[in-house]
This record gives structure tokens, C-alpha cells and sequence, in this order.
């Protein structure tokens, strides 16, 4: 196997299907894409039927070149990230580690168009981040939810409104921005940096007023992170937490037990904004975002200084929010029910807190008519036992 074949590969396989999100190169399987969050088959000339280990060692060493860096991270830790383009076709972002002594190759499609807030649908909101002139905003959620989408739709709306200089810290860059009002330096972990802590700590020196980190990894970037947040700069960047009060405790996590108090103090002045994202599976295929939205205020301020108590969440702050623009993820999924991109069973599976989402369920239900519950009959009873009354 030659590069043009991997080509090859990699060409059909975004052509196969509609909405293909990832490629997947597994031994034992035949060549795969992810489109609407399913796994497909995709058939090539000559067919493989089951990638064997030398085809799938094959692809993952033309697609990694000769670059000695990403071949010692392979070897030292097991796997190794990494940018690849089809000519002028894609990009992608790749993940290549090891398993059962073999290597699979994950090749994330990553879009050419720099996508616009409103273009994605996200929430109104969302406009005000881009706004902010210092501060932290936090996008988090899990892997593939879309965190680096909502960022890029942001940085688009600040290169167009604001001259002002970017700095982006990625592992790999997925968005290119032309410079429009703003001029933008984007630098790539392992090509341009060694790590997130040290690519901040350099970006300080850089004069920039926006800085995204791709992601706050561990204690020190997001030590590095709060100092630039204080120091007027608008630092924009991402977690795996699933919600508001999971990303408040995972900032804390980072840190000491002694040291807890003063970051908590830290992010009270430096915390703009917490979006949390899950894609839920859509009504007539494909998927759609939910968001959760907390903006800071003195509630929120006093629960990330003394943290939650009863009657004092995240959770019952943001519910009571939505004047400001804030959701909850259970009212972000009603809204989706409510407009039918979601039934009533990827509503209650997604949701955080099922009685609530239960109750709501319900009054749309009842607004529109329909029946709430699934018991019948009752009626029927009543009058049976009326007739065995009279009849006695």
C-alpha cells in the first residue's frame, strides 16, 4: 500500500454516505465511517472485507509521514494526535494508538467554513460571549459534542466585529480563520509548542487580547489561564465536565485542597460564562445540540465560594436564569420537544433530572391535547361498578 491508495481510501469513504463525521480504521473490520452517529461499512476496490493488522499499520504510517515526534508518542504513550489533508479536499484531526498489539487510525472530519452563531442555531446568548472584553469563558462536554464548533462560531463573530489579536493554542487546528477585522496566530501543539502550560505562558508575552486554549488539561494550564483572565485578557477554552456544577468542581480538582479557597476567589472574578453541550439523537435522523447556559451573578458567585447547599445549586440558579438567557439542560430539551427535534424518549434519557423533565413533558402534552398518561380505562371501571350498584 502507497499514499495514493490511503487516498484512495480516505476519498471514498467521504463520499460513500451523506453527513460522514469520522473515519475509522480497525483490524478485524471492514473500512468504516461514522454518518448521523452510526457506524457504516464502506466498500473499496479491491474489497476488504476485514482490515488486517499489516493494512491497518500501513495507513496508520502513511498518514503519520516520517515525522520522528508523533512515531516517539506512539511508542512512549500508546497513541499520538495529529492534522492530515486530502489536497484540497478535507482536513482532519487524527487519533492513531494501539490496541490488542495493532494500531486504528480515527480521522475527524473537521469543516472547511468557518461556522456563524446563527448558522449552528445557538442560543442568542451566545452573541453576548463574544463581547466580553476579559475574563474565562469555559465550553465543555464530551468528545465530539461539538465544544470546538461553538468556539470557532464565536471567534468568527470576533473577527468580524473586533480589531483586536487572536492567539489560538490547538491540538491540531481544526478552524483556519482568515484575518478579517482581526489578526489571527494559530499554533499547533507539537509543531508550534510542546504543551497547552507553556503555549499560554508564551502567549502572555504575545500581546493578544482573545487566547483559546483547546483544552485546560491540568493544574498548571489552568493556573496560566486564571492569570491571564486577570490580567485583561478574554481566554476562551474547553473541559469534559457534563454540566455547570461539574465544571465548577473539576477547576477546583485541579488544585490543592489549601489552595481551593483563593481559586475560588479566582474564578468569582475571572468566570464569564459555562456552556455545556450534549448531542441527542434528532427526530427523522441525524442529531441536534442541547446546551446548559450559566453566566455569572451574586448567586452563582456565592455558591462557586461556599458551594452548594439545599436550596443553593447550580442547577435551581440557572432554572431561575432564563431572563439572562440561561437553560438548563432539562429546559433546553423540553424547548426541542416542544418543536418536535426530539421524542419524549431521547427527552427523558438525555435529561438531568427525569421528574422535572416528567412534569414538563406533560403540560406540553396537555397544551397540545394529547393524552399524559398511558393508563385507560378507568373511566370503563367507574361505570361497571355504578351498574353492579344500581343493579343490586
Amino acid at each position: 500500500m502507497k499514499q495514493p491508495e490511503i487516498d484512495y481510501w480516505i476519498a471514498t469513504m467521504l463520499e460513500t454516505y451523506d453527513n460522514v463525521s469520522d473515519l475509522n480504521i480497525t483490524v478485524g473490520k471492514p473500512l468504516q465511517v461514522e454518518s448521523a452517529g452510526q457506524l457504516k461499512p464502506v466498500m473499496v476496490k479491491p474489497e476488504v472485507m476485514e482490515l488486517t493488522p499489516f493494512q491497518a499499520e500501513v495507513f496508520a504510517l502513511n498518514v503519520i509521514g516520517r515525522d520522528k515526534r508523533l512515531l516517539g508518542h506512539l511508542v512512549e504513550s500508546g497513541s499520538c494526535d495529529l492534522s492530515y489533508f486530502l489536497g484540497r479536499k478535507a482536513r482532519f484531526r487524527v487519533n492513531i494508538f494501539s490496541q490488542k498489539k495493532n494500531l486504528t487510525t480515527v480521522l475527524r472530519k473537521l469543516p472547511t467554513e468557518i461556522p456563524s452563531i446563527a448558522g449552528l442555531n445557538l442560543p442568542r446568548v451566545t452573541n453576548k460571549m463574544a463581547t466580553e472584553l476579559n475574563g474565562m469563558i469555559l465550553v465543555t462536554g464530551a468528545t465530539g459534542s461539538g465544544k470546538s464548533t461553538t468556539l470557532a462560531a464565536i471567534l468568527r463573530k470576533i473577527n468580524h466585529e473586533k480589531s483586536v489579536h487572536v492567539v489560538t493554542l490547538e491540538d491540531p487546528i481544526e478552524f483556519v480563520h482568515p484575518h478579517i477585522k482581526a489578526t489571527f496566530n494559530q499554533r499547533e501543539l507539537g509543531n508550534d509548542f510542546d504543551q497547552f502550560s507553556t503555549g499560554l505562558r508564551a502567549a502572555l508575552r504575545q500581546a493578544p487580547k482573545v487566547i483559546l486554549v483547546g483544552e485546560m488539561r491540568d493544574r498548571e494550564t489552568m493556573e496560566i489561564g486564571l492569570s491571564a483572565s486577570e490580567t485583561g485578557h478574554l481566554v476562551l477554552s474547553t473541559l469534559h465536565t457534563v454540566d455547570a456544577g461539574s465544571t465548577i468542581n473539576r477547576c477546583l480538582g485541579m488544585f490543592d485542597h489549601e489552595e481551593q479557597p483563593q481559586i475560588r476567589n479566582r474564578l468569582v472574578d475571572t468566570l464569564r460564562w459555562v456552556v455545556c453541550q450534549r448531542l441527542l439523537p434528532k427526530v427523522g435522523g441525524g442529531r441536534v445540540a442541547a446546551f446548559e447556559i450559566m453566566g455569572m451573578n451574586l448567586r452563582v458567585q456565592e455558591v462557586v465560594l461556599h458551594g452548594e447547599s439545599e436550596g443553593k445549586t447550580f442547577y435551581e440558579i440557572i432554572e431561575a436564569g432564563t431572563a439572562m438567557g440561561w437553560s438548563t439542560f432539562d429546559q433546553y430539551i423540553l424547548k426541542l420537544y416542544e418543536r418536535g427535534l426530539v421524542t419524549e424518549e431521547i427527552a427523558m434519557s438525555y435529561c438531568t433530572r427525569s421528574s422535572s423533565v416528567g412534569r414538563g413533558l406533560d403540560q406540553i402534552k396537555a397544551a397540545k391535547g394529547e393524552s399524559t398518561t398511558g393508563i385507560t380505562g378507568l373511566a370503563m371501571e367507574q361505570e361497571k361498578k355504578q351498574d353492579i350498584f344500581n343493579g343490586m
